[in-house]
């Protein structure tokens, strides 16, 4: 926003800010996350604290003493923020997702070298794995949690740096030539010197002592059971390949009658809808002598979600519309098939052995060879099939989420080196965020575009 723009909007903010910085007990704090609001709002390239505070003409000092030191609880305003937001939107799905955030050196909290789907390779950086609510036309993020990789566990940073150092000397031995110099016969690591590292580490960061290495669709899960403690329950939750692809994640899910529709590979094995499993078979000469447990058994093996598309064929897709895009309708062609995922991680009923039904949705373009994706759900059997590729489809929207919120908000602009503080400016900014999708929403209100 310009200066003028903001100033038109000036009473509007400070009362949102009112709402939504109400459990923090002091005043001077509810009036530092109104002007850190304004200073995330404003024009400028940077929206790092000391850049805004130029732009507004106060201590940068005061700004960082509230995000940093400062008492208050992060928690409950994101609380208000996710209640205000699922009011507002009126979401048709939330959406699991993360993204990376570049940096240099090795002190943020959590940064490491790691693969970023945001960057499309293995980088230094951050990773903040995120829920949010979305329709169509708006969305806005409900949580956030930062992922922390091994080396910044203490109990598993030494382990985790035995094993690349192993993973890079088979590596080495493989690229070596048959008869070149000896590359040694150990691996060498000093555990103990790294785990202090780690712990070192943490400290500076004041990271608190339960926080660890999680796997990121974990920490989705988490947000997901915290949400729902204030009552917060998505439609439908929808993914990408990085969450769909794993069975924990979606039967966590399922143990929470969450409705999912997620995207995975084609590499993902599943039964047929008709197949059933059969009581196990003996011949009496299994291990140790005993019988075989007595929970059925699928009789074939299971085949790949490709293979199941491409035995259905070509011919069994449909053209749907699923929504209008800047150049008018988007369709595509979609084949739609019931199938029994599986895979040893993949429950089912434990009385007879049945593996649960869901829908597999494979877009497949006329002018393509093959499925381009693919998609699971656990949408009920009677869903239209162009309801199935809205929500398969609807993720896109947080696209333009963390492109407003980066470029536009400093999403990923945060300076500092303390967890607290990295949380908390993630909140602001989710703060600022849905302010402007409020705005939008609001027809009397000049909103930026």
């Amino acid at each position: 926003m310009t200066p003028d723009e903001l100033a038109h909007v000036r009473q509007r903010l400070e009362a949102f800010a009112a709402e939504v910085f109400t459990p923090l007990a002091r005043s001077d704090q509810r009036a530092k996350g109104e002007t850190y609001l304004r200073g995330l709002l404003l024009d400028g390239r940077r929206k790092s604290m000391q850049p805004m505070a130029e732009r507004l003409g106060v201590d940068h000092q005061g700004l960082q003493q509230f995000l940093t030191t400062s008492t208050w609880d992060t928690g409950a305003v994101r609380v208000r923020l996710a209640q205000r937001a699922v009011e507002a939107i009126g979401p048709v799905a939330w959406a699991v997702d993360d993204s990376g955030f570049p940096k240099d050196g090795t002190s943020s909290p959590g940064v490491a070298r790691q693969y970023s789907g945001t960057l499309g390779k293995v980088a230094n950086c951050q990773i903040g794995v995120s829920v949010h609510a979305v329709t169509d036309t708006a969305s806005c993020p409900l949580d956030w949690r930062l992922f922390l990789p091994e080396s910044w566990d203490t109990a598993k940073a030494g382990p985790a740096a035995v094993k690349a150092a192993k993973a890079k000397r088979r590596k080495t031995l493989k690229n070596a030539p048959r008869a070149g110099a000896s590359t040694g016969t150990g691996v060498e690591v000093d555990v103990e010197a790294i785990t202090e590292a780690a712990r070192a580490r943490r400290d500076r960061c004041g990271i608190p002592e339960e926080e660890g290495h999680r796997p990121k669709w974990t920490l989705a899960v988490e947000m997901l059971d915290e949400l729902a403690e204030h009552g917060l329950r998505p439609p439908v939750l929808v993914a990408d390949a990085g969450y769909g692809d794993n069975g924990q994640f979606r039967a966590a899910l399922d143990e929470r009658d969450i409705v999912y529709s997620v995207q995975l590979k084609g590499e993902a094995v599943a039964h047929t809808s008709e197949a059933v499993p059969a009581a196990r078979q003996w011949s009496g000469t299994g291990r140790c002598g005993r019988p075989p447990a007595d929970a059925p058994v699928y009789p074939d093996e299971p085949v790949s979600l490709a293979r199941h598309v491409a035995a259905a064929g070509r011919e069994a897709a449909l053209t749907v519309t699923w929504r209008e895009g800047s150049k008018g309708a988007l369709s595509s062609q979609f084949v739609f098939l019931r199938v029994r995922p599986a895979g040893h991680r993949v429950p089912r009923d434990t009385e007879d052995g049945i593996l649960p039904e869901r829908w597999l949705i494979a877009e497949w373009p006329d002018d393509e060879p093959e499925p381009v994706t693919y998609w699971l759900s656990s949408l009920p059997a009677t869903t239209p099939a162009a309801d199935l590729v809205r929500y398969a489809k609807i993720r896109w929207r947080i696209e333009h989420d963390y492109r407003e919120l980066k470029t536009g908000l400093g999403l990923d602009h945060f300076e500092g080196r303390s967890w607290q503080g990295w949380h908390r400016h993630v909140t602001l900014v989710t703060a600022a965020h849905l302010f402007l999708t409020l705005l939008r929403g609001d027809p009397k209100a000049a909103a930026p575009a």
